[in-house]
């Protein structure tokens, strides 16, 4: 077994090995311990602690958001560059404020609960077709499909039309691993093209025949906030980021969620036993296992950590996954515990790049993992679970199961 230490030591972001995709657990707890501020060589820190990264997370003046340097060396002037320095999330203000505000307003409660019924419609839908196929995958046939006809639907896109969205957002998100094959670099350029050729006619029917605003994600970003448009570009790639990052995060939740109730069996019955627990649930789920396990920052200014200084332009990765498993934060980090609380994660980041869909996600694991147990609470995980293989978003590619009543 590899001393705590040496691990600390040895480990480089850009040579990762295949065992850290599949558990990457026992390397945050050695940076935590041993290397809280992590140098690479490339010139790159990363940052696992809790209370580190949520300075950072506050600190949008000291660290910036803005990708126009970072990426150039990595995608090249490429249409992955111009998406990924478009978007909302890879932006500071004031484009990041503007498209946040229009997001911000079509999340309220009110909006949320109005999608509520169709949420547990489809849920019940897919839970029927399951029963019917006894053998089933749960990536595939239940995780996966529910994001993708939620924000659809957000979208107002016919649905027969929603078929590439999953791939699409599969090669676009692939591209944000540390290290990327030539493969993987095609792929992902070639679905920004796609989606943007798809999103720009649904967007040109749209501006001829608007749809409600106050349901419409797609109107609302057309119409702008206060007065304030979006260039066609700012359009169309935050359309494709938010349609991602609705969806790949949250076929994560769902699928972790579920392998998570299998292997601790004793926390499963505690939520059979309690449904009520399914809130705290939830959070504990995106806790343990973390959808978005990295997120980046540049450092505007020189800034001390535990007595290091990181230089002004220095790139930062934040480690989300590490941060959620801090023992400074979390008593027994590595035990899932369905009832925790508090359980302040950061599983959606913080400050102000908060993500705006949280409130969105966590409904959509509520009822996809209450409705699942209380269908099928004796379900078993066979076969080989597949992990996707990726190291920034952590979830499942193939989720074998077998389900019964």
């Amino acid at each position: 077994m590899t001393d705590p230490v040496q691990r600390a030591r040895d480990f480089e972001i850009t040579a990762l090995s295949p065992d850290f995709a599949q558990d990457p657990f026992p390397v945050y707890h050695a940076l935590l311990e041993h290397a809280p501020i992590k140098r690479f060589s490339d010139g790159s820190v990363m940052l696992s602690r809790f209370a580190d990264l949520d300075r950072v997370y506050r600190d949008t003046k000291g660290f910036s958001s803005d990708k126009t340097v970072e990426f150039l060396p990595k995608f090249g002037k490429s249409p992955l560059y111009e998406h990924h320095t478009t978007s909302l999330v890879f932006n500071d203000p004031p484009l990041h404020t503007r498209v946040r505000k229009i997001m911000v307003g079509a999340m309220t409660p009110r909006a949320l609960a109005a999608m509520e019924p169709g949420l547990v419609t489809l849920v019940d839908h897919l839970l029927d077709n399951l029963a019917a196929k006894g053998d089933v995958d749960l990536v595939e046939d239940f995780a996966s499909a529910i994001p993708i006809e939620i924000i659809g639907n957000l979208f107002d896109m016919p649905h027969e039309e929603r078929g590439p969205l999953r791939d699409w957002s599969l090669a676009i998100l692939g591209a944000l691993e540390p290290v990327l094959t030539p493969e993987q670099l095609q792929k992902g350029n070639d679905a920004v093209i796609a989606f943007k050729a798809y999103l720009g006619e649904l967007a040109a029917k749209r501006k001829a025949n608007p749809g409600d605003p106050q349901t419409d994600v797609l109107t609302r970003l057309i119409n702008g906030n206060d007065g304030e448009l979006l260039t066609e570009t700012e359009l169309l790639q935050n359309c494709i980021f938010i349609l991602n990052a609705g969806h790949e995060t949250t076929t994560n939740l769902i699928g972790n969620a579920i392998y998570e109730l299998a292997e601790w069996p004793d926390e499963k019955a505690r939520l059979i036993q309690n449904p009520a627990l399914i809130d705290s649930a939830v959070d504990e789920f995106l806790r343990f296992q973390s959808p978005n396990q990295l997120g980046n920052r540049m450092a505007v200014e020189d800034a001390e950590f535990d007595g290091q200084t990181i230089k002004a332009g220095t790139r930062i990765h934040l480690c989300i996954g590490a941060a959620n498993r801090d023992r400074r934060q979390f008593t027994n980090p590595d035990t899932l515990d369905l009832s925790r609380k508090p359980n302040k994660h950061l599983a959606f980041a913080g400050g102000p790049h908060l993500c705006v869909g949280f409130s969105l996600a966590r409904m959509e694991g509520r009822i996809a993992v209450s409705r699942f147990l209380e269908r099928f609470p004796n379900f078993t995980i066979i076969g080989s679970p597949q992990r996707t293989g990726r190291v920034r978003f952590r979830g499942f590619s193939a989720l074998p199961a077998k389900v019964a009543p």
